[in-house]
C-alpha cells in the first residue's frame, strides 16, 4: 500500500526515539519523525501520533533509586514528564496539537469508547494533530494498557486508519535478534501473523521501552485484522521516511486481511479483557461457525472464570480450540445453572429470562 493511498495515518513513537538517554526528551530522532509528519498533512493526509516517553522525560526530576521503579515512583516520573513530552513535540509544530490520555477502562467501556472516537475525529477534522499516550500518571497495573504499541493498534482501529506505522529502533522483523545473530535475516513482507512469527520476536532491549517486537507483532495482528495495513520500520533513519514518502518501502510491512469487521466487533475482540471461557458441543460449534448462529444455553458443556453479565467471554470447543469471542447476557453463577437447557426452560430454572441467547451473533466475533 503506498504512501499516495493512505487516507488517515496512526503513527506510533517509542520511548527509546523520545528520550535516548532516559534523561528528558531529545530532538535528536523527533525532528525527522516532525518533519514526516507534516510533509503528511501537507499531502492532505490525516495523521494520529502515538507517543511513549512520559515517565523517562521525566525521570531525571524525581529522586529513585529501587530497580526496578515502583508503580508510584513511575507515576510521578509520568505526571513531570507527560507535560514535557507534549512541550517537546509541539515546539516542532506550526500547527496546534492535542493531549489525549488514555487507560483501558476507557478503552473497555463502550460509551467512553465511542466518545474518544468522536474526539479524535473532531481533531482531524479542525487540522489539530492528537498526541495519544497511555495515562501512566494514575493507570494501575490492573488498568494499564501495558504498551503502546498495542495501544496506537487500538487507536488505529477507533478512527478507522489505513495503516499504522510503529517506529522502533530496527529496520523492522528479522528472523532472529540481529543484534544477537550476525546471521538474522530481514523480513520485508508478512502476508498473516502467525505462531512462527510470534517465534522470531524477543523482549525489550532497551533499559525505558515496555515493549519489544512481541508487542510490536502483537499489534500488527491486532491492526491487520482490522484491515488496516501495518509498518515496522526503523525511527532513527530518516532515509526510513523518505523512502515512504516518495512511494517506496521501508521496514517489514505486514498486510491487511481482506476481511473488514465492524467498530462493534473490533472493540469485542481487541478491546475488551477475557472475563472466562465457555466449552460448547459439536452442534453449538458447528452452528457458530458455518452458519453465523447466536450461542446458546443448549449448546455449552460447560464454563470457567468469574464472570458477570456483559463481560467478553471466549468460546471454546471440545479440545479447547478457540472459536470466538464475544458478550454474555448471563453470570457464571446463572451459567452454571443453565447450561445445556433448552432456552425455553431458562426461565423456570432462574425465575427469569432476560435473553434466549447466552451470546448473540452481533455480540459475537468469529476467531478462524
Amino acid at each position: 500500500m503506498a504512501f499516495s493511498s493512505w487516507r488517515r495515518i496512526v503513527i506510533k513513537v517509542g520511548s527509546a526515539l523520545i528520550a535516548p538517554s532516559a534523561q528528558g526528551c531529545s530532538t535528536r530522532y523527533l525532528l525527522t519523525i516532525a518533519r514526516f509528519i507534516a510533509e503528511c498533512r501537507l499531502a492532505g493526509k490525516e495523521v494520529v501520533l502515538v507517543s511513549s516517553g512520559s515517565v523517562a522525560a521525566g525521570r531525571n526530576a524525581i529522586l529513585a533509586k529501587q530497580q526496578p521503579l515502583p508503580i508510584n515512583i513511575k507515576q510521578a516520573m509520568a505526571a513531570v514528564g507527560q507535560s514535557r513530552m507534549m512541550a517537546s513535540w509541539s515546539q516542532l509544530f506550526d500547527f496546534d496539537c492535542a493531549q489525549i490520555l488514555l487507560t483501558h477502562a476507557d478503552l473497555q467501556d463502550r460509551r467512553r469508547y465511542l466518545n474518544i472516537d468522536n474526539t479524535l475525529r473532531t481533531l482531524l477534522a479542525n487540522h489539530v494533530l492528537p498526541i495519544v499516550n497511555e495515562n501512566d500518571s494514575v493507570a494501575t497495573a490492573e488498568l494499564k494498557l501495558g504498551d503502546n504499541d498495542n495501544l496506537a493498534a487500538l487507536v488505529a482501529i477507533v478512527v478507522d486508519a489505513d495503516v499504522l506505522l510503529i517506529c522502533s529502533d530496527i529496520d523492522g522483523l528479522y528472523t532472529a535478534n540481529p543484534r544477537l545473530d550476525p546471521g538474522a535475516q530481514h523480513i520485508a513482507e508478512v502476508a498473516q501473523v502467525t505462531s512462527a512469527i510470534y517465534a522470531m520476536a524477543g523482549g525489550s532491549h532497551h533499559a525505558i521501552g515496555t515493549g519489544g517486537m512481541l508487542t510490536k507483532i502483537q499489534a500488527a495482528e491486532k491492526a491487520t485484522k482490522a484491515g488496516i495495513d501495518t509498518l515496522i520500520i526503523n525511527g532513527q533513519d530518516a532515509t526510513s521516511f523518505e523512502r515512504l514518502l516518495t512511494g517506496g518501502t521501508a521496514g517489514t510491512h505486514f498486510s491487511r486481511q481482506q476481511d473488514r469487521l465492524s467498530a462493534k466487533k473490533h472493540w469485542i475482540l481487541n478491546t475488551l479483557k477475557q472475563c472466562g471461557v465457555i466449552t460448547v458441543d459439536a452442534g453449538a460449534s458447528a452452528a457458530l461457525q458455518g452458519k453465523g448462529a447466536s450461542l446458546l444455553a443448549s449448546g455449552i458443556v460447560s464454563s470457567s472464570g468469574h464472570f458477570d453479565k456483559g463481560d467478553a467471554i471466549m468460546i471454546v470447543d471440545h479440545a479447547q480450540q478457540p472459536l470466538a469471542k464475544g458478550i454474555s447476557q448471563y453470570s457464571a453463577q446463572e451459567l452454571s445453572k443453565i447450561k445445556g437447557l433448552h432456552s425455553s426452560h431458562i426461565a423456570a430454572v432462574l425465575g427469569y429470562c432476560p435473553s434466549e441467547e447466552v451470546i448473540h451473533r452481533n455480540d459475537l466475533v468469529l476467531l478462524n
